[in-house]
């Protein structure tokens, strides 16, 4: 059976899909990373050129048992960001996730929070990690709402951490633990079958 998807399919959400990293998406995330609207948010600001973005792909797009990098997909198979898993510590069973949503266009609609559900998923019920953390830039209220709906809390905040548009900001670090996002998963799930 073929797929109507341009991509192999690794995790589907209601509004999103999760699937493998491809050459092909490349040219968009160079045009991404080096739009302000987009490099804000992140905490590498400065330009990334062709070989920059070619050494990113070459080091993410394989997953391995120390991180996971997936495009974030419209069920249409629109590439709209990347999400990721970090630093996975089986030993501690701990690991930190980062999101890239491409344009603003995409930003504020649910599916950040579809994705990063759907990552947590694996985080928690196959890889059985006990916590995963986030940093967000202070002002990048999107961010933080969208990891409070899944259930991350804040842990800490670096007063000052982060230089972006002429003032400083917090950098605050946020946490979900698998106990605690076991909840939210039973209602996603509940919510994802109607």
């Amino acid at each position: 059976m073929t797929s109507v998807y341009p991509r192999v399919i690794w995790r589907k959400g209601r509004l999103v899909f999760l699937g493998l990293l491809t050459e092909e998406d490349q040219p968009q995330f160079h045009q991404a990373i080096n739009n302000h609207g987009t490099s804000q948010y992140l905490l590498r600001t400065g330009p990334v050129g062709a070989v920059g973005q070619k050494k990113w792909y070459e080091r993410v797009s394989e997953p391995s048992d120390s991180h996971l990098t997936m495009a974030i997909c419209l069920l249409d198979g629109t590439l709209i960001g990347n999400m990721a898993l970090h630093n996975i510590d089986l030993r501690n069973r701990t690991a930190v996730t980062a999101a890239m949503i491409m344009y603003d266009e995409h930003r504020g609609k649910g599916y950040g929070t579809d994705a990063k559900m759907l990552l947590l998923a694996y985080a928690f019920l196959e890889l059985d990690l006990y916590k995963v953390r986030s940093d967000v830039i202070g002002f990048n209220s999107r961010s933080a709402a969208y990891s409070k709906k899944c259930g991350y809390v804040e842990e800490g905040r670096l007063k000052g951490q982060v230089y972006r548009n002429g003032e400083r900001h917090d950098l605050i670090q946020l946490a979900v633990f698998k106990d605690d996002w076991l909840a939210r998963w039973e209602t996603y799930q509940k919510e994802s079958s109607v």
